[in-house]
């Protein structure tokens, strides 16, 4: 089990959904907790409400320099766990270039750059604690998920490979790839989400996942491995039965 009590957590993402209400865990649990967003009103309005310590940090992760003044301003970090996300459902035919690179910039792109902040100085301290949210849908293609998927896919490469590296040097790394969580993001979504969370469900399944050691958690359990297991088709039956009657 994992001690919170005094350990200074910085979330990127923390002011909708999943990331506002695993704030409220942390909180509960006597973590300090850094809420990052660029939405100052929303995060001021959550630390208000928060049991323990809290603070704002406003910033953009598609911007460097604000990122920059961000992880100055968050100081010393015991845990980094990223949320930031943006989403539009769309299907190859009716690409929007503008929205797919900002699920790109903003999912992936954020993630490496709130990462090359925070992994050298702990690295360097030998400790810390690294969680990234990575999705289902990043398991293989789906259709409608043009930039979406492909932004987790790469959250999720990257959660592999610094696991890997950072393997007994006092840094944990932790992926977690959440099914549908209901949010203004998946409101957007005009069919049936099949064992769609709450934001308070999922954001327990991230915190039971935190208080271990393990690296990755997919959930819902059943919903996820038939995602998991998918990687395994042959790509004739996969596009078969994934994309049936897609042209």
């Amino acid at each position: 089990m994992r001690e919170w009590n005094g350990k200074r957590y910085w979330l990127v993402g923390a002011s909708e959904g999943l990331g506002r209400a695993l704030a409220r865990r942390l909180s509960a649990a006597g973590a300090e907790v850094i809420l990052s967003a660029r939405s100052a009103d929303r995060l001021k309005d959550l630390a208000d409400d928060l049991p323990g310590k809290a603070s704002v940090v406003t910033c953009d992760v598609t911007d460097p320099e604000s990122l920059r003044r961000a992880a100055e301003e968050a100081g010393d970090i015991d845990g980094l766990v990223y949320l930031a996300g943006v989403y539009w459902p769309q299907k190859a035919g009716e690409w929007n270039a503008e929205q797919v690179a900002a699920m790109c910039d903003v999912n992936f792109g954020g993630c490496a750059r709130v990462l090359g902040q925070v992994v050298p100085k702990m690295a360097q301290k030998g400790a810390g604690h690294i969680v990234v949210t990575g999705s289902i849908s990043g398991y293989r293609g789906l259709p409608g998920s043009i930039g979406y998927g492909a932004s987790k896919a790469g959250v999720m490469h990257l959660a592999e490979q610094l696991y890997g590296e950072m393997r007994g040097s006092g840094v944990g790394v932790q992926l977690v790839n959440p099914g549908f969580i209901r949010t203004r993001l998946t409101d957007k979504n005009d069919f049936k989400m099949p064992f769609i969370m709450e934001p308070d469900e999922a954001a327990q399944e991230v915190f039971e996942h935190m208080q271990g050691e393990g690296f990755k958690k997919s959930f819902p359990m059943g919903f996820a491995a038939m995602f998991r297991l998918s990687q395994f088709l042959p790509d004739w039956l996969y596009y078969r039965l994934y994309f049936s009657g897609k042209r």
